[in-house]
């Protein structure tokens, strides 16, 4: 996410401003494994300093996929381009109601044109295999309760009152909320982006203004997996729910803490660091790597150590690994190829 440090740097006010809202659009992409083009880093750019609007980023970038259409995208890059532009313009927007209408039109308006079902409420049962449950899925909501679920939720957070409660107290009433609302899992994709958006605009409803720092631009996909956590358990194993790792996400957004957040710390097979289980720590970072190549299979390891927060010469041992079991191969050049498992 080096992507418009250098207007951070600068401290000009309104690019600043607008270079963090785009930093948390396109890092907010991660949650699906999704990164957006070359070509709406540069368009983003010019909407940073001033040249065009948001409306103009919007159209460019829809000329861009008629003209340039892509076939077989499998990488999604035409939905990550459209959302993080929909997601800065929703971001930059002063206005915000707290109800459930507002949260399916935050989906409606993400990705229109892109899923059929955008801003509706899935009509459908579904599963998701998640890395950090190891392959395992959290129970959602049935398709014939969610709307009645919503309200309730909703009802209940309107009607809950914030006085006299610590800090601390008011992060862990609101990451109580954010991951029965993720669970819900109202919408059959998009989910965790636009409950994302929601939570950011709520949060500046609250009082919490600067919100949008490197956490939503960095660690999205520990957010995801947080509320994965929040909401998993398998009493049979020992695993139980746990709100711990929202909570500290939540207070590093909102308190400036300064906790480390490791996604492989949240897999259910995850050991502490201690001499005797150096090897199952050893295997679980190597399942990570493993992971998120087979989800991605253009990541590079440089992306991997941002997701994973190792260090790059780590990523690279581990990818070693991986290709020395002849898990993965590299097909191509580091630059342009791609995985195959």
């Amino acid at each position: 996410m080096e992507n418009f440090e250098e207007y951070l740097r600068q401290g000009e006010p309104s690019k600043v401003e607008k270079a963090k809202v785009w930093k948390t659009a396109i890092g907010l992409q991660q949650v699906d494994g999704l990164k957006p083009s070359d070509y709406l880093i540069e368009t983003a750019r010019q909407n940073i300093e001033g040249d065009i609007t948001i409306e103009e980023v919007k159209q460019r970038i829809d000329s861009y996929y008629i003209q340039h259409p892509v076939i077989n995208d499998e990488n999604r890059t035409e939905e990550a381009d459209k959302v993080s532009a929909r997601i800065t313009e929703i971001l930059s927007e002063k206005t915000f109601a707290f109800s459930p209408a507002e949260y399916l039109t935050i989906h409606r308006r993400l990705f229109h044109g892109i899923y059929i079902h955008a801003g509706k409420i899935r009509d459908y049962n579904i599963t998701k295999k998640e890395w950090v449950l190891n392959e395992e899925t959290v129970l959602y909501a049935s398709a014939e309760s969610l709307k009645a679920t919503l309200d309730y939720d909703f009802q209940q957070e309107k009607a809950f009152s914030y006085r006299g409660l610590s800090q601390q107290e008011i992060i862990e009433h609101i990451a109580r909320f954010i991951s029965y609302l993720w669970q819900i899992h109202i919408f059959g994709e998009g989910n965790t982006r636009t409950t994302a958006i929601f939570l950011i605009k709520y949060l500046r409803k609250l009082g919490f203004k600067e919100v949008m720092n490197d956490l939503f631009s960095e660690h999205s996909w520990y957010f995801r997996n947080a509320l994965v956590r929040a909401n998993y358990e398998d009493l049979s194993k020992g695993i139980y729910k746990t709100d711990k790792y929202l909570i500290r996400f939540l207070a590093n957004l909102l308190l400036q803490e300064n906790h480390l957040l490791k996604n492989r710390e949240m897999h259910i097979q995850y050991l502490s660091p201690v001499n005797d289980t150096v090897k199952s720590q050893n295997d679980t970072v190597n399942d990570t790597v493993f992971y998120l190549i087979k989800q991605n299979n253009k990541i590079t390891a440089a992306e991997i150590a941002e997701r994973l927060n190792i260090s790059l010469s780590t990523a690279k041992r581990k990818i070693k690994e991986l290709k020395l079991k002849g898990m993965v191969e590299r097909m191509g050049s580091d630059k342009t190829g791609h995985w195959k498992i």
